[in-house]
């Protein structure tokens, strides 16, 4: 981890400030590339995830915005009661959420505090000369942060804002519409609450969008049609020593592995950050996960274990571990 300060704090919109940090030296941090985020160890022992919300015009300097939201789990409590000078321990940037190509013609969609992470994909994306559409999606503009700063930037005849607020201005987004004109040379990035997300992807599905052009990234997991009642135990296999581990059904993978001293980074329990992904080397999962894409899925190589289990009572997941 790296020790940070918090050097500024800025009201972005409402319930969204933005943070600016950097090392008490003032010497550079990591690099990072469009689609990055950092995890924020905050003051209580809370680990949370931020998408970097700009690309560096300074080595120096990290930016985050972060929306104050009342259903969070309290990190988002947290990262708004920092104050100028707080310290803080921050990871090196991780990127789940990459561009493909930054020469591939890209349809930009955000919605809400969703926007964080397509921003530096616009940044780059115009910098290198690439077509693309941005389309935000809020309430309206007082709640849509950097909704005024974006209508001045470089790729503002890129931009498009749909505020539902305001049914005659923009108004809500016609899905279809946008997507259809799209589907056929454009690669999909779309973030923001996970309702949002999933009707973006139904619509990008039902017209035929390949999956490899779709790109998503989840900040809470979807509702799951998935009865927990019903979880049955099963068992895990560590391949480094052969030692098979039980798993009940009141218990996750992460839980047993901690209880035996093995660790595996987790941090959203919901199946959303990648943080807890291990890869598998045999037997049938039951993915309960929004991070893996379908063809993963399919391919069973890889689990999340902070959520997903066997597919059948009794059944044996081999782990890399």
């Amino acid at each position: 981890m790296i020790e940070v300060v918090v050097l500024n704090k800025v009201e972005e919109a409402a319930a969204v400030v933005r943070l600016v940090l950097g090392k008490a030296n003032d010497s550079a941090l990591p690099p990072f590339e469009a689609g990055a985020h950092i995890d924020i160890k905050l003051p209580s022992g809370l680990l949370r995830q931020y998408s970097l919300c700009r690309l560096q015009s300074d080595p120096r300097y990290y930016e985050i915005a972060v929306l104050k939201d009342p259903q969070s789990r309290g990190g988002s409590e947290e990262v708004h009661a920092l104050d100028i000078g707080d310290v803080v321990q921050i990871s090196e940037p991780k990127n789940h959420f990459p561009l493909r190509s930054k020469e591939a013609k890209s349809l930009l969609i955000a919605g809400g505090i969703g926007v964080t992470p397509l921003l530096p994909m616009a940044q780059t994306l115009q910098c290198a000369g690439t077509p693309f559409e941005f389309h935000y999606c809020g309430k309206s503009p007082r709640t849509a942060a950097f909704s005024s700063i974006l209508k001045q930037a470089s790729f503002a005849d890129k931009m498009h804002f749909h505020f539902s607020s305001e049914p005659q201005s923009s108004g809500r987004m016609d899905i279809k519409s946008v997507l259809s004109q799209h589907v056929a040379d454009s690669d999909l990035y779309v973030c923001g609450p996970a309702e949002f997300i999933a009707s973006v992807l139904e619509h990008a599905e039902a017209l035929g969008w390949p999956e490899e052009r779709v790109h998503r990234e989840f900040f809470a997991a979807p509702a799951m049609d998935v009865d927990h009642g019903d979880n049955h135990a099963f068992q895990i296999k560590l391949a480094s020593t052969g030692q098979i581990l039980d798993v009940a059904a009141n218990q996750s993978i992460t839980d047993v592995l901690d209880e035996h001293a093995i660790f595996v980074p987790v941090s959203c329990c919901e199946g959303v950050c990648g943080t807890c992904l291990t890869n598998v080397i045999s037997g049938d999962i039951e993915h309960r996960d929004v991070f893996l894409s379908k063809q993963e899925k399919a391919e069973g190589k890889q689990i999340l274990t902070c959520c997903s289990r066997a597919k059948e009572a009794g059944g044996l997941i081999e782990l890399d571990i």
